[in-house]
Parts: structure tokens; sequence; C-alpha cells
């Protein structure tokens, strides 16, 4: 029991960010990580700095201006990438990259997380059950994911700081987006595009809503006729899509598919209003 309790407590230390490991120590750290000195150090400290922690000021500024920052840079990628996107589906690949979820899963695999200045032992928790499960995750299993559930906080503070820290390269090197760009299109692999898109539909389809639908979350309802299996995915009672298969897991890949597709001609129409 002593065992379980020492590592529980070094989890905890592991995650509990610049409160262990000193400023300078974190930002020499992720600079590393980023492969991008900053001139002015303060703006990283800033952009690891959780409300909860007592210095001042925390990063809210800067994840507003993050969030601005990374998507004009990923539309623009993806603008000069492939010229045959309509707005739709740019759009839909906007969302999908840019969402709450992908970017939690950002800080988990480059280790950002650990640099999280904070003072809220609720929150490391939180923080501690959202990594594991990331970490615990195999390769074949990242396109079934179950997005959602009870530890949005812990998504969301996140994904936030790394937000942040995007402003903080941004005003540091002086507003260069192509800069920006170059430092976070190396932690933001795997870049969704139209060409792996159809790999994880379900996984999309949860990111597109988390990040344009107010967090509202796709469901896939099921019936059955004879051999074949058929898969609705449903918002608000709304049927979005539908798939048929004689595999039920087919099926809801399908109505996926179907769900993205039928988004990106919606995209498409009210652009073209």
């Amino acid at each position: 029991m002593e065992n379980d309790g020492a590592a529980a407590a070094a989890a905890a230390a592991a995650v509990a960010g610049e409160e262990h490991c000193g400023p300078l120590s974190s930002v020499a750290e992720i600079e590393g990580l980023l492969g991008y000195t900053f001139r002015d150090p303060s703006l990283l400290t800033e952009a690891l700095t959780h409300g909860s922690h007592p210095d001042r000021p925390s990063y809210q500024r800067l994840e507003f201006v993050g969030d601005a920052v990374l998507g004009l840079a990923f539309t623009k990628f993806l603008y000069f990438s492939d010229p045959s996107l309509g707005s739709g589906k740019l759009t839909v690949l906007r969302s999908a990259n840019l969402s709450t979820e992908k970017l939690a899963r950002v800080a988990v695999r480059h280790q950002l997380y650990r640099y999280l200045r904070r003072h809220s032992a609720a929150l490391d928790q939180l923080v501690v059950e959202f990594t594991d499960s990331v970490m615990a995750e195999r390769e074949e299993e990242i396109g079934e994911l179950s997005y959602g559930g009870s530890n949005n906080k812990a998504r969301k503070v996140l994904a936030d700081m790394v937000e942040s820290i995007a402003a903080a390269v941004y005003i540091d090197c002086n507003f260069d987006l192509e800069l920006v760009w170059k430092v976070f299109r190396v932690i933001m692999e795997p870049i969704i595009t139209m060409e792996n898109m159809n790999e994880h539909p379900v996984t999309i389809l949860y990111e597109f809503y988390q990040k344009q639908k107010q967090g509202k979350r796709p469901e896939f309802e099921y019936s059955t006729d004879g051999l074949l299996h058929t898969a609705n995915a449903v918002v608000d009672g709304v049927v979005i899509g539908t798939g048929v298969s004689p595999q039920k897991r087919i099926a809801k890949l399908n109505a996926a598919r179907d769900a993205l597709q039928k988004m990106s001609e919606m995209e498409a129409d009210l652009s073209s209003i």
C-alpha cells in the first residue's frame, strides 16, 4: 500500500508543472520541444499559467489570441495545400484539426501538460486521469475513441494551454504567422486531410461538433434488418447521417462519413448565399 501511495504522489508531481521544476527549466525544456527560442521568456511563462496559480497574469488573454492565430495559420495551410477544397470541406478539416480534443492530445503526446502552472488538487487529478487515458491508447484504437465524457475540464485546460503557447510564439516572433505554423505543424501531426478523413470519420465527426456546435456530441442509434445493420448518427433527435453494412462497426463508420459529407455540402451552400 505504501508503494501505491508513493506512485500516486509521483504521478501527481509529474503533472504539477512549474511548481516542481522552476520557471527557467520549464522555458528551456519547452523551447527544446518546440524547436523555438523565446526572446521574451515571460510570454511563455504566462502561456503556462492557469487561473488557479497565484502568479498573474494567467494565460486567458493569450488563449484568446492563440485560438485565432492557429485558426488563421491552419486555414492558410489548407487553402494553399489543396486548391480543390471548397469552403465546406475547409470548415470540416479546420474544425477537426483544431478541436479541443485534438489540441488536448497534442499537449499530452508532446509532454506539454507537464509544464502547466496551476494550484488546484482537483485539476491535478483530472489531468492525471486524462493523460493516463491518452497514453494508454493503442494506435489502432485512436479512430474509435469515444469523445466527451466527464473529463471535459482537463481537455479544455490543456487545449487552452496549447493555444496560449501559440499566441506566445506569435507575439514573440513579431507576429510572423509563417513561423508560428512552422513551429506548430510539427506537433500538430498527424494532420487530418481529405485523403485520410475516411480512416477515422467517427473521430472527425466528434471533433467537428465539439469545435463548431457548442460541444454537442453525435450519438449513434442502430437497427437490424436480416443480415444488415443500419446506423444513424443523431444530434438533438435529428438524423445527420446514415450508414448500412453487414458489420455494425462499418455501418457506424459509414454513417459518420455520410454526416461529414452532408455537413461539407451544407457549409458550401451557406457560404454561397
